[in-house]
């Protein structure tokens, strides 16, 4: 099913992208004109302008990432089950699996190394004084807080792993941090349907099989929505986000917001041009409007969705292939979060004044990847695990306070690289069973 229609007059991905512009140059315009300076209390014009974007502007943006979410599950549970139990063999299945983890190894390790280097070249922790560090961190020191209180209830990584089996899957479905559950249990489940007689799984099958194209038709309407609920959403970012805390924290955004623009247009083209035979113009002609929702909802789960259809409409992939591989992606391939997060946790240590070794750089290389592994794939997802990275090298997570203030934008550019990864896997996948993408 097509998202983007041929009928006359602009394409979705068009539209999308002008509600982006038009949002953005509004949240903008009415900060520039209107916003305090940085730590006074928000009056006059401008604290209308923050209730309308609190009250009104952000309920819209969320209900349109409502109407994604609501999809999502299952989306996930029916196109695993179907992608595994379409694979024909528990073999096939093992072999389909262990490249899948393998891809999401290399590339999140990849992306994590050209965060430290950025960082340890640039430094942009260095040209933040004492001062403007106090400063910001008073501004947004109640979030931090509440960041800091959610990852302390974080978990163990042993019992992480135990918490992958769900006792309940119906609580599992519900609870977008316990993901995984619902997907452990969909390859179990498609793992038995492959061993059982076809009579016997047919009708799941088939019942799975209608449940995701209705839930492709329900997308499809949703998305007409986008331009709307991407305008909201970027335009309840832009306006409260303060130029000043821009201003402050320029190098950090700019080292931040540059390693994952490198890593998206240099090391994902190259990727799919070297696993996947994609050149680069057919490439982000084919996953435009995957990259614009990706942006505009800074969700891997609610973008779940666009993502398959991108990969089998748009480039031929095989269901079963596709619906194995992004929903595990989805959850566990998370390549720009890992990015955001070693060039996050440098930068705080050089404000902070502490110097890291080699071995700490390791250590942040591979808390990164399992953090990433770990973050829940929705807006902010990565921010409670972050605190615990910074633990660990030494760092007061209450310097957290330093990034929120630009989050929100550098959370919208680390969706892009983490769902276009898993748009490669599957190319690179699908093309080493030997199937014909489109060209």
């Amino acid at each position: 099913m097509e998202l983007a229609s041929p009928s006359k007059g602009l394409s979705l991905p068009t539209k999308i992208l002008l509600g982006l512009v038009l949002g953005a140059v509004a949240g903008v315009t009415l900060n520039v004109l209107y916003a305090p300076p940085l730590g006074q209390p928000a009056t006059g014009t401008y604290a209308g302008v923050v209730a309308f974007a609190d009250g009104v502007v952000k309920p819209l943006g969320d209900l349109f990432l409502s109407l994604l979410f609501m999809v999502v599950v299952p989306v996930v549970f029916s196109s695993l089950f179907l992608g595994v139990a379409g694979l024909g063999s528990v073999g096939k299945l093992g072999s389909l699996g262990g490249r899948t983890l393998l891809w999401f190894l290399v590339t999140t390790s990849v992306a994590v190394l050209l965060g430290l280097l950025l960082v340890n070249w640039f430094e942009p922790g260095r040209a933040v004084t004492p001062e403007v560090a106090a400063q910001i961190k008073a501004q947004y020191a109640g979030d931090a807080s509440k960041r800091i209180g959610q990852s302390q209830q974080a978990t163990g990584w042993v019992q992480m792993l135990v918490d992958i089996v769900p006792r309940n899957v119906v609580a599992a479905a519900a609870d977008n941090g316990k993901v995984l559950g619902l997907i452990f249990f969909a390859l179990v489940l498609g793992a038995a349907a492959i061993r059982a007689p076809r009579e016997k799984t047919k009708p799941l099958c088939d019942l799975c099989e209608a449940l995701y194209d209705l839930c492709v038709r329900v997308l499809g309407w949703v998305m007409q929505l986008a331009p709307y609920g991407v305008a909201c959403l970027i335009f309840h970012a832009t306006a409260k986000l303060g130029l000043d805390v821009l201003k402050l924290v320029s190098l950090y955004f700019a080292t931040a917001m540059g390693g994952l623009i490198v890593y998206q247009m240099v090391g994902i083209t190259l990727l799919a041009k070297a696993f996947a035979g994609i050149a680069p113009g057919r490439f982000y002609r084919g996953c435009r409007t995957l990259i614009v929702t990706a942006f505009s909802t800074s969700s891997s789960n609610a973008t779940l969705p666009t993502t398959i259809r991108t990969a089998t409409d748009e480039f031929g992939v095989p269901k079963e292939i596709a619906g194995f591989v992004m929903p595990l992606g989805a959850t566990m391939n998370m390549n720009g979060t890992a990015l955001f997060e070693g060039v996050s946790v440098l930068f705080m240590a050089q404000v902070a004044g502490v110097d890291l070794s080699l071995g700490q750089h390791a250590l942040v290389v591979g808390m990164a990847v399992l953090t990433a592994i770990g973050a829940a794939g929705v807006p902010g997802g990565s921010i409670p695990l972050l605190a615990i990275v910074l633990t660990q090298v030494g760092v007061p997570p209450e310097f957290l306070a330093l990034i929120l203030g630009v989050d929100r934008l550098v959370d919208m550019t680390r969706t892009v690289p983490n769902v276009t990864s898993d748009l490669v896997c599957s190319l690179w996948l699908a093309r080493r069973e030997g199937v014909a993408l489109k060209a």
